[in-house]
């Protein structure tokens, strides 16, 4: 068995998250309001949150939709929003006739509307069905959303607003990104005068 020594482990998992924390809070304050802006307008004009995303991000992207569709913090009017994550026969059918690269795509073209907004996940920013998703959002005019990781990847190119966690490591970008999602629904909250 392998030397393990937990106070190191513990340390350094502290440092680097501690310091991805702060570097996130550094630089991403401006893409936030500006996200914060993008949903208010769209749920204040009558439209929905599309969230998706693999693995992780499809826990994460299951988590926000039902924070803002039942209540982040105390009881409200509900706020619109799906996981394009959770429907298995959708899932499975998509996946089997169309292949996986379409799992999200066939979705957002189906249930999307312009002036929606699409909220792709993807830590690499390289996931094809969260890009090609983002593709067909704005093929419909849906405002494109993505958080990623690293360098953004291919996000870049389809999204109207990259949220980029800086750090290259899955665990701090995963971190990042449900903290900004947790943000996110306690300022709409506020912002739409749901919550005081």
């Amino acid at each position: 068995m392998p030397d393990f020594n937990l106070d190191d482990f513990w340390n350094a998992e502290r440092d680097e998250h501690l310091d991805t924390a702060n570097k996130t809070f550094e630089t991403l304050k401006g893409d936030f309001a500006r996200l914060l802006d993008m949903c208010a307008a769209s749920v204040g004009n009558g439209g929905k949150i599309l969230f998706f995303g693999n693995g992780g991000s499809a826990a994460d992207a299951q988590h926000l939709a039902t924070e803002l569709t039942v209540r982040y913090i105390k009881d409200r009017d509900p706020i619109p929003a799906i996981a394009l994550t959770t429907d298995t026969s959708t899932l499975t059918a998509i996946g089997n006739d169309m292949g996986f690269d379409q799992l999200f795509a066939r979705q957002v073209s189906a249930l999307g509307k312009a002036g929606d907004v699409a909220i792709g996940i993807s830590t690499s920013g390289q996931s094809k069905n969260v890009l090609l998703a983002l593709k067909a959002a704005q093929d419909k005019q849906i405002i494109t959303v993505g958080l990623s990781g690293r360098d953004g990847g291919k996000m870049a190119d389809v999204c109207d607003l990259l949220l980029v966690v800086p750090s290259n490591t899955t665990a701090r970008i995963q971190e990042m990104h449900i903290t900004l999602g947790q943000m996110l629904c306690g300022a709409l909250e506020q912002k739409l005068g749901l919550s005081s």
